[in-house]
């Protein structure tokens, strides 16, 4: 089918790969087109008969239980984002020489003539939040626009709605990034790498290279993170446009082309003329919410983009004071006899709890949960002379508790030997025995929740919950 935008689907055989939310808006979206849509997924539960009798009344094809073969005929497989690569279907597909698309591909397949660019953002960590301040900034300076893909409004319907935008702030995950290959952004960032996902990408080298699909054929900038190498690697390795600058982003003090932090001062040396000498001014690090240093890196990222695509520096200002992070992302809930609490559920895995508890001097740390095979070793040798104590839940809370141990024997260590309701409750109760007044008791659990709760909101508002019974019996 060629790598452009595609304007007839009449007649031609799709498959859609995966129920769910984007494979059931893809298979809408192309049967209206006039595609005849088979849509093949792996569960046969009644949720799932349930959207299959929603397709089917359509004149939808389903086959439930059956993931694994690719229907007669074919023409084109899409995919939802989740399904691993090694699937028997794809191999399958790839035998008879298919195309293999996910919603992002065909998002911006189906995209109009005139739509709107993407700037784009990808990392093992921060996405949503820097997405949603460039979003902030973008408003700001008067643009149309919404914070789209991985977070919020689907990119499909952003491309075939009605609303008209100015420019899209997409969040792509490494998922959807391995299923758009013609994907083409204005700008992009890649805010960090860090090992995650290795079990769908099948080695770090492999999950690299996915997040670094984002730079491939950019228009303007490549937007890197100077304290990380691989990034800049990745920038320095992507097919990009003729006069597409790499720009980076530092909290030191930025050399021309790069954004960064000079005397509490958020400065661009990159869109500026003769950056070899000039800087401008684009916001206080106080206007960053909250002015933790992994969340001023995003501010930097955010800014970028929308420096890239000609935002002047008071809506950068004025986009980051209108910004407020989503829930369990670094979230003060209280302070209580002088200690205050922190809930960065969202830490799921090392590398956004090293970033959470480089933000606090003096911490009690609440750590645990599901592991997904990580290893703690440089987590906790890292953060070792912030801790004050460390209280551990959840399934796999000895390999942190073995971590401690090797590296930071000094820090007393309270396992919670519980997975009820009230595990939290007591891990809490815990902390506020080991804290003294000036520490942070931090919800940063560097692992999954679904060991002992249903998501990581769930975890953050049971840490909030018992936060507050603690406030009301002070």
């Amino acid at each position: 089918m060629g790598s452009g935008q595609v304007t007839d689907w009449q007649g031609k055989n799709v498959t859609v790969a995966g129920l769910g939310v984007s494979g059931i808006p893809a298979a809408k979206v192309l049967h209206a087109r006039g595609a005849n849509v088979t849509v093949v997924n792996d569960g046969d539960d009644a949720r799932a008969r349930e959207q299959a009798a929603e397709l089917e009344a359509l004149g939808i094809a389903v086959r439930l239980g059956d993931g694994a073969t690719l229907p007669e005929g074919t023409d084109l497989v899409v995919t939802a984002p989740g399904w691993k690569p090694d699937k028997p279907l794809f191999a399958a597909a790839r035998a008879a020489g298919l195309e293999i698309w996910g919603d992002v591909e065909l998002a911006w397949r189906l995209r109009g003539p005139d739509a709107a660019p993407w700037l784009a953002v990808t990392g093992t960590n921060g996405k949503t939040t820097t997405v949603q301040m460039l979003a902030s900034i973008l408003k700001a300076a008067g643009l149309r626009t919404a914070a789209v893909g991985n977070i919020g409004v689907s990119l499909l319907d952003a491309v075939l709605g009605d609303e008209r935008y100015d420019v899209l702030a997409v969040e792509l995950s490494s998922y959807q990034l391995h299923w758009a290959p013609s994907l083409r952004a204005h700008s992009a960032a890649v805010l960090n790498i860090a090992p995650d996902h290795l079990d769908w990408h099948g080695s770090m080298e492999a999950y690299t290279a996915d997040k670094g699909r984002i730079y491939e054929g950019n228009r303007v900038a490549c937007v890197y993170n100077v304290a990380d190498k691989a990034t800049e690697d990745l920038v320095r390795e992507a097919d990009v446009e003729e006069g597409c600058r790499a720009i980076g982003f530092t909290l030191g003090s930025p050399a021309p082309s790069q954004l960064g932090v000079v005397d509490g001062i958020l400065v661009d040396r990159a869109f500026v003329e003769n950056r070899q000498k000039n800087a401008q001014e684009l916001a206080e690090v106080s206007d960053v919410n909250p002015p933790a240093p992994h969340n001023i890196a995003n501010a930097l990222a955010a800014a970028a983009l929308a420096r890239a695509y000609g935002v002047p520096a008071k809506a950068v200002r004025d986009g980051l004071r209108a910004f407020t992070p989503d829930a369990h992302r670094i979230a003060h809930v209280a302070d209580v006899d002088g200690v205050a609490y922190v809930d960065d559920s969202k830490a799921t895995n090392t590398h956004a709890a090293e970033a959470s508890l480089a933000a606090y001097g003096s911490i009690v740390w609440i750590a645990g949960g599901l592991a997904k095979g990580a290893v703690f070793e440089e987590l906790v040798a890292k953060s070792a002379g912030r801790l004050r104590a460390a209280v551990l839940i959840g399934a796999d809370r000895g390999l942190i508790r073995e971590a401690l141990a090797r590296h930071a024997p000094e820090v007393p260590v309270v396992d919670v030997d519980r997975t009820d309701t009230g595990a939290m409750l007591a891990a809490v109760q815990e902390a506020r025995r080991l804290a003294v007044a000036g520490d942070t008791v931090l919800l940063a659990p560097a692992c999954a929740s679904m060991d002992m709760f249903a998501n990581y909101n769930q975890r953050g508002d049971a840490f909030a919950e018992a936060v507050r019974e603690l406030g009301a019996g002070a």
